[in-house]
């Protein structure tokens, strides 16, 4: 039993002391890491305050850096502006100076004015005080005339002017007298002389002028590239304009020749642009043909507008409008219709004027009595009622339609704007030179050609070319075969011999063309 509790205080001895041992372990270990914490912080404050330290500088730099940076900005701006204040001063300065010598100038020229005032003046008491001298002389001197001669002033004076009056008409009858005999004797000299002179100064271009155009070119290397291989683009301008174009020996130039002012004046744009451009093939001409034929047609419309605010007529219908642009491509026996309806205007505007008519629907009737010649397709009434039918479409008073009705006499005159116009037309055409009664008639051949040319089935073009010598008549391949093109030659020819009068030969060439377009996509 002794042996036992011995051994259990022992183990209890044992155990307490491991306890003990135990405690002084952990606690030595726990003042350890504690200790070694101590320690680590201490180094991550000592480098967070080295690093603080020279975060600090790096901003205290940046911030000195900016400030001078700042500084010299506004040192600049400081700079700048004085400079510009220093400038302002100069000018000043300046104007004080100009100034100052502009009000030093016109004190002095004040004061040479106030000399020259006091001395006017002074002389204009003097050249007074000499007149009521001079009067008292005068009325002395005619006091004593009238003692010595026995008549009064009035009575000498009368009786001068008679004796000037029977002498002046003696002396003007003599010159009378003269300058007529004189006048009979160079009057038909002078009048010859001044028609001569007239038709000089008024005649218009011939036939053949107002038929052909010359495009002129840089190089005669072009003429090659204009006719292309085998003549394929040539005859593709011809095709697509209806202008017949002559290549010949002349240097640097083509001649294009065509009735139709419009059409020629197309196929002129159109090759400028295609020289000019340098890709001359056949589907290139055609775009460019019909984007010049849109530039004439707007052409047309400015040149109306222009016309009707020259001559100040105001609310015209845009057809109307249109219509007098076209006549600038359209003459009537030789004079150009635009010229020709201007000049119409103006005259009837003054005769209406004189007349005590309104000047202004006379101006208007004027300029409008042709437009029945400028339709896009022929008719067969006669152009005065044509523009009569017009004008009643598009909004003309009455006065003014049966003016233009009437001025050939077609229909019956029902106001006095009518006789006005007929007259001022008249005055227009019948002055030496103006018109040609070949030209009007040569055109209207070639109408006539082309128009039996498409009373065929089949044909989709026609155009008279070489001053009529050659109709070249364009048909439609679908409709018309080979076989049939050399038969609608023959009948054409027929029908030319047949219905028309006209000198030499008339060539007829039927031209069919076949092509196959697609797109590839």
């Amino acid at each position: 039993m002794d042996t036992v509790l011995t051994i259990v205080g022992v183990i209890l001895i044992a155990g307490t002391l491991g306890f003990l041992l135990a405690k002084l372990l952990e606690k030595n270990n726990a003042s350890q890491i504690v200790s070694n914490a101590r320690k680590e912080a201490e180094n991550i404050i000592k480098e967070a305050k080295n690093e603080g330290d020279s975060i600090k500088k790096d901003k205290i730099l940046q911030a000195k850096e900016k400030f001078i940076e700042l500084k010299s900005e506004h040192e600049k701006v400081i700079l700048a502006r004085d400079k510009k204040i220093n400038e302002i001063e100069k000018r000043t300065r300046d104007k004080e100076s100009q100034v100052s010598s502009e009000l030093a100038k016109n004190k002095k020229l004040n004061k040479d004015i106030e000399t020259k005032v006091q001395d006017y003046n002074e002389r204009l008491e003097y050249l007074e005080k000499r007149q009521s001298d001079i009067d008292k002389m005068h009325a002395s001197k005619i006091q004593q005339l009238e003692v010595i001669s026995g008549l009064s002033a009035e009575d000498a004076k009368d009786q001068l002017i008679e004796s000037l009056k029977d002498q002046a008409k003696s002396d003007a009858m003599a010159y009378i007298q003269n300058a007529m005999e004189e006048a009979k004797l160079t009057a038909e000299q002078d009048a010859k002389k001044i028609i001569i002179n007239t038709i000089q100064r008024i005649g218009t271009e011939e036939a053949v002028e107002n038929c052909v155009s010359v495009f002129n070119l840089e190089s005669d290397d072009v003429k090659g590239r204009i006719i292309g291989r085998e003549g394929r683009n040539i005859r593709a301008i011809e095709a697509a304009t209806g202008v017949e174009i002559i290549v010949d020996d002349t240097p640097e130039a083509i001649i294009l020749s065509c009735f139709d002012s419009v059409r020629r004046e197309v196929a002129r744009l159109s090759l400028h642009k295609l020289v000019t451009d340098g890709r001359i093939h056949p589907a290139r001409i055609e775009e460019v043909v019909k984007k010049t034929t849109k530039q004439i047609e707007q052409e047309i419309v400015e040149v109306g507008k222009r016309t009707v605010i020259d001559l100040g007529i105001h609310g015209l219908h845009p057809e109307l409008i249109k219509a007098v642009g076209r006549m600038k491509y359209r003459s009537s026996y030789g004079q150009n219709l635009l010229q020709h309806s201007r000049e119409v205007a103006k005259l009837c505007a003054t005769m209406a004027a004189e007349l005590g008519v309104n000047p202004k629907l006379a101006k208007r009737a004027g300029l409008l009595h042709d437009i029945g010649k400028v339709p896009e397709t022929e008719s067969e009434t006669p152009h005065a009622l044509l523009g009569m039918e017009w004008a009643e479409k598009y909004g003309e008073k009455p006065d003014v339609c049966n003016a233009i009705g009437a001025h050939h006499d077609e229909i019956e005159m029902k106001t006095l704007l009518a006789p006005i116009v007929q007259v001022c037309d008249a005055i227009s055409g019948a002055r030496p030179g103006a018109r040609r009664q070949v030209l009007d008639s040569y055109i209207q051949r070639l109408k006539d050609l082309e128009d039996i040319a498409f009373g065929f089935a089949g044909v989709k073009k026609a155009y008279a070319i070489q001053a009529g010598r050659e109709l070249r008549v364009i048909v439609e391949s679908e409709k018309v075969n080979d076989e049939r093109a050399s038969a609608l030659s023959f009948e054409i020819s027929q029908k030319i011999q047949t219905d028309m009068t006209y000198p030499g030969q008339v060539k007829i060439t039927v031209i069919r063309e076949t092509r196959a377009v697609n797109i590839a996509k």
